[in-house]
């Protein structure tokens, strides 16, 4: 075992609530999945952290600074950090879409600043050492499609305000490449859309699992990567094509997701039609997890890029089953140990 104690290894907290609810599974509330995560352990390595969504039933965006020093004192108690946090940006989460009337990108804003000020406060607790703010553009891919060039002008517009409203809170923005969101559905989308907001506190969160299926240009067909007839045990052509889409998109990326994906799409609600998240062990993943985490890792020439402090295991809309046994997160922690063995570093 190598002694690299960086990127520090989180695990996410919102498999919890993302495809919870009416018509799926209850929740798991926060405490549950705060101690699987600190019970986790693998030749004697823990979880560093956790990354959170803040939104009902885990935290409530409009949390006092009481509560938010409660959580703090938690995450702390379990000797865990506290990372990258996701806004509630969408209309189903008092948000609104990023290209829409000025009413609902108005709403897009408020949740933006909310959470920053959410993410501020826990740094000065002392328990956030790094991270960013997640954002997406909360709009689905066929109303952007009735106008790319206005829309994803419009976007772009939002993202700025965001990203303005977040430079006032020491804040950075990261826009994860789900394919179910408007203007970041195909990688080349993506990269116009950060390319047109053009600001420096913005950036692009990699999540292995969505951004697979780029490569297959579900949702955007014209920004396909792979062959029609690409067969999965090509793993010389999956890797072409897995450089060449991190040769663009890794210059963006400032938020990392270690993930699998079994090469299918999934999703429920708003998140509909997205990468389907499996266990890191799943027998069906198409990833070699810690290999192809390098491609986003590493720059072309090997070199690490040391981009971000932290990475984060990502594996929404895991059945609650799954999600209720310790020795799920003990997986993903191996997992994510290969990882940090093949692509980190040390330092003191």
């Amino acid at each position: 075992m190598s002694n690299n104690n960086f990127p520090k290894l989180h695990n996410a907290a919102w498999p919890g609530v993302v495809g919870k609810g009416p018509g799926s599974e209850p929740a798991i509330d926060l405490d549950t999945m705060l101690n699987l995560t600190a019970n986790a352990e693998v030749n004697g390595v823990k979880f560093d952290g956790f990354d959170l969504f803040l939104f009902d039933p885990h935290v409530n965006i409009d949390s006092s600074e009481d509560d938010i020093k409660r959580l703090a004192d938690k995450a702390a108690a379990l000797n865990l950090e506290i990372g990258s946090v996701v806004a509630p940006v969408w209309p189903d989460t008092d948000g609104g879409s990023a290209m829409g009337t000025e009413a609902e990108r108005k709403q897009f804003l408020t949740q933006v600043k909310k959470a920053c000020r959410i993410s501020q406060k826990l740094r000065s607790f002392g328990i956030r050492p790094n991270g960013i703010v997640r954002i997406d553009s909360a709009c689905n891919p066929e109303g952007w499609a009735k106008d790319p060039v206005a829309n994803t002008r419009l976007i772009a517009q939002t993202f700025r305000e965001a990203c303005d409203i977040a430079a006032d809170y020491g804040e950075r923005l990261a826009a994860e490449g789900e394919i179910c969101w408007g203007g970041m559905h195909g990688w080349k989308a993506m990269v116009d859309t950060l390319e047109a907001v053009d600001r420096p506190n913005i950036g692009f969160q990699a999540d292995m699992a969505h951004t697979l299926l780029y490569l297959l240009g579900y949702n955007k067909p014209e920004d396909r990567i792979l062959p029609h007839d690409f067969q999965w045990d090509d793993r010389a052509t999956l890797t072409e094509g897995l450089r060449q889409l991190t040769a663009a998109l890794r210059p963006w990326t400032i938020d990392f997701h270690v993930a699998q994906n079994d090469g299918t799409v999934h999703g429920s609600g708003s998140h509909d039609k997205t990468g389907r998240h499996c266990p890191a062990n799943d027998p069906n993943g198409k990833l070699d997890i810690a290999v192809d985490a390098g491609h986003w890792l590493r720059h072309e020439n090997g070199e690490l890029t040391k981009a971000f402090k932290h990475i984060c295991w990502d594996g929404c809309m895991f059945p609650n089953a799954v999600m209720m046994q310790q020795q799920t997160w003990n997986d993903i922690l191996a997992a994510m140990i290969k990882v940090r063995e093949m692509h980190g570093w040390f330092e003191e």
